[in-house]
């Protein structure tokens, strides 16, 4: 998770989240660049002393500036384009879990397995242990086996929520009576944390999420004991 001394994303934990990692270096990149390429031009700009008071028009140089700017957001939307295909991509998903959003808490639900089902609030400041984190631990983690291609259906039962988890790359609005879906498919095991990223109330900020991921394993043997 992002901590005070953290100035970048956060670790990738899904190959989603690595793409798009390097997306952002790959734009920064170029914007950079850009940057750079402009300020050259206007600091000569100022410092030289050349005029032309007869200077009309220069159809090669706008043509270079043209073209130019179009070449390079061809190489920007390119791989947008081949990202925006790659969230929407779901393959098979093994399992599936219903999110749903309430004011201020979240429902989960695994649809796969019957009568597996619970409520996650955030942990008030008296009830944390020593190595909890104040306004992003939870009663009740939601476990997911990693490397396994999950399904996360995401609703709300009152407003418009937002079921965010950074290092994971995911991002799905809840909606009333809609059903918005999206997949995960988790590298490594870990804790991982996110919140509503939707105002959506007084207690907006006092409803995170936390998943733990583990072993298939580990999951099935929750699963057993829930």
């Amino acid at each position: 998770m992002a901590t005070w001394g953290n100035m970048m994303i956060q670790d990738a934990n899904s190959a989603l989240m690595e793409q798009l990692m390097f997306f952002h270096d790959h734009t920064i990149m170029i914007l950079s660049m850009i940057t750079i390429m402009v300020a050259y031009i206007m600091i000569s700009m100022l410092k030289n002393k050349f005029i032309n008071r007869y200077l009309l028009e220069g159809q090669t140089i706008e043509f270079i500036w043209t073209t130019l700017p179009a070449i390079t957001l061809i190489f920007i939307a390119l791989p947008s384009l081949r990202l925006l295909y790659m969230i929407d991509e779901m393959n098979n998903p093994s399992i599936t879990l219903k999110v749903i959003g309430h004011q201020w808490y979240w429902s989960y639900e695994y649809s796969d397995f019957s009568e597996t089902e619970f409520d996650s609030y955030m942990k008030p400041s008296n009830e944390l242990k020593t190595n909890e984190i104040r306004l992003m631990e939870v009663d009740n983690r939601t476990i997911l086996p990693m490397n396994t291609q999950t399904r996360v259906v995401v609703t709300a039962a009152d407003v418009l929520h937002s079921w965010a988890i950074p290092s994971l790359g995911i991002k799905i609005d809840a909606v009333p009576g809609r059903l918005n879906q999206g997949s995960i498919n988790i590298n490594r095991p870990g804790i991982m944390f996110g919140q509503c990223s939707e105002i959506c109330g007084a207690n907006h900020s006092f409803m995170p999420i936390v998943i733990e991921s583990t072993t298939t394993e580990n999951f099935l043997s929750w699963i057993k004991s829930m």
